[in-house]
């Protein structure tokens, strides 16, 4: 005889508490028959094991399944579809609102990341800003005694213009690009 593998897989009692569900008829039985049996397997009555490793099992529990027994009905309980469709719905909701609260959070954490990184962004901006600036004063005093103040101011405001063209011209053709993008018309 074959036993049933829900009854093979118990573990024997211990302290810790019992779950209530159980596989089958077979495996409920075996439950009832493993509490009355000590540590080692060794039952209360003369004659009887649970000798659950040799494959020995009590005359009482039966060695088959039987799907179709209606002894239990309670534990056979199937979910109708809309049951199913409300569980499914309940789970939807579920999804997301856990979802929203994730984005939230994550908008949350970019938004102070953003702050933080445009206070940065300003600051290294107003620092090379003033290192620009001292450049250009040092340059000028530096060329001052070659040619004189005034040519020097000249010098260093016209190079400072030249520069300042040439990085206008390549704004206006990346803008030209970007507005390019936006003008063609898609056949």
């Amino acid at each position: 005889m074959r036993a049933n593998s829900c009854a093979r897989a118990r573990a024997w009692p211990s302290a810790s508490p019992r779950r209530s569900v159980s596989c089958s008829r077979a495996s409920s039985a075996a439950r009832v028959a493993d509490a009355a049996a000590g540590p080692q397997g060794v039952r209360e009555q003369p004659g009887e094991t649970a000798d659950i490793g040799s494959g020995k099992i009590p005359a009482d529990i039966p060695s088959e399944f039987d799907p179709d027994n209606d002894e239990f009905p309670e534990e056979r309980h199937t979910p109708s579809l809309l049951e199913d469709v409300v569980h499914l719905f309940e789970d939807t909701k579920t999804y997301l609102e856990a979802e929203t609260a994730f984005q939230k959070s994550r908008g949350g954490y970019v938004a102070n990341r953003l702050k933080s990184a445009v206070a940065y962004g300003a600051a290294a901006f107003g620092v090379f800003h003033l290192a620009l600036i001292a450049l250009t004063v040092g340059l000028v005093i530096a060329l001052s005694p070659l040619v004189g103040p005034w040519l020097a101011t000249l010098i260093v405001g016209g190079l400072l213009i030249v520069v300042g063209l040439v990085l206008l011209r390549g704004l206006k053709s990346k803008i030209d690009d970007i507005r390019s993008a936006f003008d063609r018309e898609e056949p």
